[in-house]
């Protein structure tokens, strides 16, 4: 079996438009449609969701920038 691969981006969900292929007339063929993984959005989305739950735990607005910078201070002083 002979393969050929394809990119596309889709641009309308319900149909997918394919052209300009290598096979004849009336060949039989097979498609399988594989999504493309696109690990940094997934990252990109754990983060986010990471931070939302870190921004709505009690107290955590209360903490101000100058407080944060002192932290960081204190730990690279190893404090």
């Amino acid at each position: 079996m002979n393969a050929y691969k394809k990119y596309i981006t889709i641009t309308d969900p319900k149909q997918v438009i394919l052209s300009d292929l290598p096979f004849q007339v009336g060949q039989r063929v097979e498609i399988i449609i594989l999504a493309e993984d696109n690990p940094r959005a997934e990252i990109s989305q754990k983060l986010r969701d990471l931070f939302d739950k870190t921004q709505s735990i009690q107290g955590i607005r209360d903490i101000t920038e100058s407080e944060i910078a002192a932290e960081i201070e204190a730990y690279r002083r190893g404090e």
